[in-house]
């Protein structure tokens, strides 16, 4: 049976914090350390997370956290690899006087249980089919960053476009690990940014005793060279807080998924979002927008926050271009 839980946030920083320290996450402490010693103003270091707290249990007994805030039409965010649903904080704050936000934590990820099963791709889209079904959403609008786009693609080839209204698709690749047999527009096509084996030492030095360093200076890539080095601190801290045995395996399964050929069966409205400069190829964005009758295609230039956390470090513009595709 799914249950759904809300408290205050207050009540979940008291206990979901401790917890996931107890659990050994000392990569987060020491996380935290840095971000806070650089001293820099940052609206997103130090802000407070908004929203109601929520927990539904999954289908197979594993706890998930969200976050909630306003009323109107359902907006589902489902955050990348490694990533927490307190990322999506702008979107929380700025998107709720008109819809109703939910961000969530995927299982192993920020405040949600951390079991030793169920990271793969297949898995995570049925917690979400979970989660819809707990909050009896429907005609629900769902965003996925990154890997959460994979999460919604997984979803969609299971259940097609049940309970599903909009598609948001915040930079992902179709395909992320490239075919040595592949052409060059093949290559550039899919977005490909590991090979065989580029993709193997990665999730072996990030399940290794140097995982911790893997994280930072694979995710310290995927901001621009604008962002207060707090933010940047921030957004680490919140991929730390998955341990790094359990996000290598994830990555490794999101890796190795090609999802060239669900994507031009996708029939729904639908929203691209990629970055002029971010480590996900533009032209696998423009790709995407080409296989969806009808999609709209976004690209942020540098200037306006253009890398993988664009909706971080260009929220505003972010935030309205998400309200006027949901209307």
């Amino acid at each position: 049976m799914i249950i759904t839980q809300h408290s205050t946030m207050r009540d979940s920083l008291a206990h979901g914090t401790r917890r996931d320290l107890l659990k050994g996450a000392g990569a987060v402490a020491v996380g935290a350390a840095v971000a806070s010693s650089a001293g820099l103003a940052s609206r997103t270091a130090h802000a407070q997370v908004p929203g109601q707290v929520g927990q539904v249990t999954t289908s197979d007994g594993v706890s998930l956290y969200y976050l909630e805030a306003g009323s109107g039409q359902p907006i589902l965010m489902i955050p990348g690899w490694s990533q927490t649903a307190e990322q999506f904080r702008h979107q929380l704050e700025g998107l709720s006087n008109r819809y109703r936000v939910i961000a969530l934590d995927m299982r192993g990820h920020g405040e949600s249980e951390k079991p030793d099963h169920g990271y793969k791709i297949s898995r995570l889209a049925k917690d979400v089919r979970d989660v819809i079904e707990a909050l009896e959403l429907d005609e629900v609008n769902i965003l996925g960053h990154s890997m959460g786009s994979s999460v919604i693609w997984n979803y969609y080839d299971m259940y097609g476009p049940d309970r599903l209204s909009k598609l948001l698709l915040i930079d992902q690749m179709p395909m992320i690990t490239s075919n040595p047999a592949w052409s060059e527009q093949e290559r550039v096509a899919s977005g490909a940014i590991f090979n065989p084996q580029s993709l193997y030492e990665t999730i072996n030095a990030l399940a290794g005793p140097d995982g911790v360093e893997t994280t930072r200076g694979f995710i310290g890539n995927m901001v621009t060279k604008s962002i207060p080095e707090a933010d940047k601190e921030w957004i680490i801290e919140r991929n730390l807080r998955m341990p790094r045995q359990h996000a290598a395996t994830l990555l490794y399964n999101h890796a190795t998924q090609d999802w060239r050929d669900l994507i031009p069966r996708l029939d729904l409205p639908t929203l691209v979002v990629g970055g002029r400069v971010s480590v996900v190829p533009w032209q696998s964005q423009e790709w995407i927008a080409g296989q969806v009758k009808g999609a709209r295609l976004e690209i942020f230039e540098e200037e306006e926050g253009g890398n993988h956390f664009m909706f971080i470090e260009g929220d505003q513009k972010f935030n309205d271009i998400v309200a006027d595709f949901v209307g």
